[in-house]
């Protein structure tokens, strides 16, 4: 039987209903599962769609009966045949098409499949490695085809809402030049100019700007950029984002445009109404209250500086990290007292993974004692009444509250309570996973000091510009007091997207390089190009890169971004299903005037 090549696929396997019964169908898919009942065989016929059962009855056809027969899950099939009621008590509610089925006519099975490694329905319970490597498998699931197909709508979205905007969608290179800033690039060979090196984008921003000087205005691109770092959490190597530039531009103007493609897109996808505008909140604010700049605004749990009250304490810790320039906060949980000692411990323990040494801790029960306010803590008697009063006050301590401390360095502060206040809120159900809080931060420093190379580095890249009043101010004596004209966006704790206005005049351009100690001869090497387009008119411009596959992963409420991306990397920059990165021929490198350099294991040899 080969009557394939007369046959078109009339239908979809999730599309049909009961209007169609009596109607002659062609369905082509894979099948999920089949079943022999008494004779009667049936099929649950899959594609992206969904799926219809299909059913094989001797007196319909003797010749589809003895074939369906042979057919096993994840054949891929066609079939013609009737649409038809199904059988009282067959009705499947939990399936669009549960209502009908197909009386099979005809049959051809289109190609026939292995076993599969693992029950492709029971993908939650398989080892994530394994579903990897059969990555071509694991896409067959429903879940994963829904959310790339929301992925394809959500580009369509963004794509239409720029361009009724009046964007420009440009193209910029992806073998580029190699100017590290932050993370590593990832380098590609020459064969054309022996020695040389391509690299791949960490992202347009060079270009975009050069556009703008080109006179384009509008640019917006969702572009595929690399970087070669040590992979954590939901990070990718590979990744992708919605960049967008505009000349004779404003954050403000930024910032609607960006405020109105969320609550578009959130609209249209998953029918959430996002409140407009996003509050605002300066880095210094989300830093002092959240310990983070990028803050969960979806709980209170801000962290209250207490260190005038502590350095007035006896409690010699406290006395010691202020005197050296450090700062003593603290957060208090309503409820908290409740807290068993073993949960304290475990929070001490969370908080010591992110830099901090110990963790005071004071409980205020619930019943008052007389003489004193009913503290229970080993900390309560190095604070005089006056000084509980006021600590009380300050954050906010009531019966049945906890109070939790951390004194240290600024950072190491920040780390830890930004950190713990999320843990506290995760274990004590204080978060609306159904909500979306938006903030902008702004006012980032321009630059920030690195310990490691005990130099300033940019705090977002060197091209933002600085606020002009502070560098006139602080200049060459005081550079970490310099604010920038950055922004970010951030939801539910998660910074989404970053941006600024950019530096267009050569001589500022010139002195923030200056203040990071670039050479002339290195700024003329890695940016050379870019200070001479500076040169030629260059008009006023700031933009924004929002991360696409994180907001996929707020869209689809997922918390892995491998949930959002067809072909995932491993937290090794791995790709298990396609063995990359692999070795390659010698031929290949002697073409690309490469030498490997040999490995530990070869020299001992």
């Amino acid at each position: 039987m080969n009557k394939k090549a007369k046959w078109t696929r009339s239908h979809y396997c999730g599309d049909l209903r009961v209007e169609d019964v009596d109607h002659e169908v062609v369905l082509m898919g894979w099948c999920q599962t089949r079943r022999d009942h008494g004779g009667v065989i049936f099929v649950d016929l899959r594609d992206y769609t969904g799926i219809s059962q299909i059913v094989f009855k001797m007196e319909i056809s003797e010749e589809a009966h003895v074939l369906a027969d042979t057919i096993r899950g994840e054949f891929v099939l066609a079939v013609r045949g009737k649409v038809a009621h199904r059988i009282e008590g067959n009705v499947n509610p939990n399936l669009p098409t549960g209502e009908i089925e197909i009386l099979v006519e005809t049959l051809e099975i289109l190609n026939q499949s292995q076993t599969p490694p693992y029950v492709l329905e029971n993908r939650e319970n398989v080892d994530e490695k394994l579903r990897l490597t059969y990555r071509f498998l694991d896409l067959r699931d429903s879940t994963l085809q829904n959310n790339l197909m929301l992925r394809s709508q959500a580009m369509q979205i963004v794509r239409n809402y720029f361009t009724s905007q009046r964007f420009f969608e440009i193209e910029t290179p992806i073998l580029t030049k190699s100017t590290p800033e932050g993370a590593r690039d990832y380098l590609v060979p020459s064969r054309v100019n022996p020695g040389l090196f391509y690299a791949l984008p960490q992202s347009p921003q060079l270009f975009k700007q050069l556009l703008m000087i080109s006179g384009y205005d509008r640019y917006m691109q969702i572009t595929r950029c690399f970087r070669d770092e040590d992979l954590r959490g939901n990070r990718q190597p590979e990744f992708t984002q919605i960049d967008l530039e505009l000349s004779f531009t404003e954050p403000e103007e930024i910032f609607k445009l960006t405020e109105g493609m969320m609550v578009q897109l959130f609209e249209e996808t998953i029918g959430v109404k996002v409140e407009i505008p996003f509050p605002r909140m300066t880095y210094q604010d989300a830093m002092e209250n959240y310990g983070s700049d990028a803050p969960d605004t979806r709980f209170e749990l801000k962290l209250k500086d207490i260190s005038d009250i502590a350095s007035e304490c006896e409690l010699r810790v406290f006395k010691k990290v202020v005197d050296k320039g450090g700062v003593v906060k603290a957060i208090c949980v309503q409820g908290g007292a409740e807290f068993s000692r073993k949960e304290l411990d475990d929070l001490t323990e969370f908080a010591q993974i992110y830099g901090a040494k110990g963790m005071a801790w004071i409980k205020r029960n619930s019943a008052e004692s007389s003489g004193d306010k009913s503290w229970q803590s080993p900390i309560a008697k190095f604070f005089t009444d006056e000084q509980k009063q006021a600590l009380e006050e300050r954050v906010g301590l009531d019966k049945g509250d906890l109070v939790l401390f951390c004194a240290d360095t600024k950072k190491v502060v920040y780390d830890a309570l930004g950190n713990l206040r999320k843990e506290i809120a995760r274990r004590q159900g204080l978060i609306d996973e159904n909500e979306f809080r938006f903030v902008w931060i702004t006012d980032f420093p321009l630059f920030e000091y690195s310990e490691a190379d005990k130099s300033f580095t940019s705090s977002h890249h060197p091209f933002t510009m600085p606020d002009m009043d502070d560098l006139e101010k602080f200049g060459e004596n005081e550079p970490e007091k310099i604010r920038s004209r950055a922004y970010d966006v951030v939801l539910n704790g998660v910074e989404i997207g970053g941006g600024s206005i950019r530096i267009h005049r050569r001589n500022i351009q010139d002195k923030v390089f200056h203040l990071l100690k670039f050479s002339k001869e290195e700024i003329e090497s890695k940016f050379g190009f870019l200070m001479k387009a500076l040169t030629y008119g260059a008009p006023p411009h700031g933009g924004i890169a929002l991360g696409f596959d994180r907001m996929m992963m707020f869209l689809l409420k997922t918390d892995s971004i491998r949930d959002v991306i067809a072909f995932p990397k491993t937290q090794k920059a791995g790709c298990l299903m396609t063995d990359a990165p692999s070795a390659v021929q010698n031929e290949q490198l002697d073409e690309l005037h490469v030498r490997l350099k040999a490995s530990a294991q070869q020299m001992e040899q």
